[in-house]
């Protein structure tokens, strides 16, 4: 930490500024510098804030021409510039803000603009509910506040003291791993752990560290924000299962047009497995199949269910699959198990089906660039030899970069 870098306290002080002038105190007294950004949109700060926003947006044009969510947008994009360039100037190492709705609105998109690894914590009223969209891909530190925030008392000081000691605590952390190794990103989900795991093992013997992400929606869309961000040397792709949730509105879905395409300005080896491609899972279980999907094959997992694709919906992932890696086909390669792609589509298993998947196979040869190799493995998903035959060919791929040879 730069000992001249301050935590940033952002929040609507108009509404909230007893509760952000106590975490700054808080802050202050670990002998770390703040920095104060009041934004709220209905009064200027109650103390001297380092930077109003009011003032500086809504008391300086017309108020009477605000409606409340334009005068929220307006002071929203101008904080998120602000705290993006302070990050870039070193002005500040960490950022903490406590609120309502609105309050966890304002604090968490603007905490969204700062990289993995800046400490970011969200004190929050409503950090009990679904955060999903709230922390996205970041790495938001979330407190329930537990009480309403209106001032601070002997309940809401101690959850703002111990969210100060926890934000200090992020800023002063020095940890480092012991050496550098490249990274390759590796996603995974429940039905193919047995892969991963043992990819995993073959890639560390050859000496790279593996950063897993589970493809869950989420870990699909963070893994490529990183990957934008140049962490990563390659991307062993093996589970390519969210395309699937996100077609059925399954458990995994929540991805976004970024998943699977080139991160413009990287040029990062990718090995793409279709990987969970035969299914998508569900929430349902043996006792509560939705009439539509009692005709189709169905792996009975926990709360959740996997059902088989059928032809439409293989042919249109085989299509996009395609439609995809077609973006930016350099540095591309496709490996698939041919025997079966997750722990139930397998001999004998609940979603076994040969014949789809060569539907898949045709469909996606048919519409892939020339220039992207597509191997087949006479393997399955699973087996200890197909994970040592990814892990080398990943392998590969790194060393035939151009900065290797």
């Amino acid at each position: 930490m730069d000992k001249n870098a301050a935590i940033a306290i952002v929040g609507t002080f108009d509404s909230k500024g007893e509760e952000h002038l106590f975490l700054k105190k808080c802050i202050e007294r670990r002998r770390i510098p703040t920095l104060t950004i009041n934004v709220g949109t209905n009064g200027p700060s109650p103390f001297p804030a380092d930077i109003d926003l009011y003032s500086k947006i809504i008391k300086g044009g017309d108020r009477d021409s605000w409606d409340r969510d334009e005068a929220i947008q307006a002071v929203l994009s101008r904080a998120r510039i602000l705290v993006r360039e302070l990050y870039r100037r070193g002005k500040i190492c960490g950022i903490i803000s406590a609120g309502g709705g609105t309050g966890t609105h304002l604090g968490t998109s603007i905490m969204h603009v700062l990289p993995m690894g800046v400490p970011k914590v969200m004190i929050s009223t409503v950090a009990s509910r679904d955060m999903a969209k709230i922390v996205g891909t970041k790495d938001i530190t979330m407190i329930h506040s537990v009480v309403d925030l209106l001032g601070v008392n002997s309940i809401s000081g101690g959850v703002l003291f111990r969210a100060a000691g926890a934000v200090c605590g992020m800023v002063m952390s020095r940890w480092r791993p012991k050496r550098q190794k490249k990274r390759v990103a590796l996603t995974m989900f429940g039905f193919i752990t047995q892969a991963a795991e043992s990819i995993k093992g073959f890639l560390e013997e050859m000496g790279y560290e593996v950063i897993a992400f589970h493809a869950n929606g989420t870990g699909g869309m963070a893994m490529e924000e990183l990957a934008a961000e140049g962490y990563f040397d390659g991307i062993l792709d093996l589970a390519t299962h969210e395309l699937a949730d996100e077609l059925m509105h399954g458990y995994c879905a929540g991805i976004g047009p970024e998943r699977l395409e080139p991160a413009s300005g990287q040029d990062v080896p990718r090995l793409v497995v279709p990987g969970g491609l035969d299914c998508a899972v569900l929430e349902f279980t043996r006792n509560s199949i939705p009439e539509k999907f009692k005709g189709r094959k169905i792996f009975f997992y926990d709360f959740r269910s996997a059902i088989r694709l059928d032809r439409e919906e293989t042919l249109f992932l085989a299509g996009q699959l395609a439609e995809k890696l077609n973006h930016g086909p350099f540095n591309i390669k496709v490996l698939i198990p041919m025997k079966g792609w997750s722990e139930a589509d397998c001999e004998d298993g609940p979603l076994y089906d040969p014949q789809m998947r060569g539907v898949f196979i045709k469909k996606l040869r048919q519409s892939l660039n020339s220039e992207i190799e597509i191997e087949e493995a006479d393997l399955h998903i699973n087996d200890p030899a197909f994970a040592l035959l990814a892990s080398t060919i990943m392998d590969k791929m790194l060393k035939n970069r151009p900065e290797n040879k």
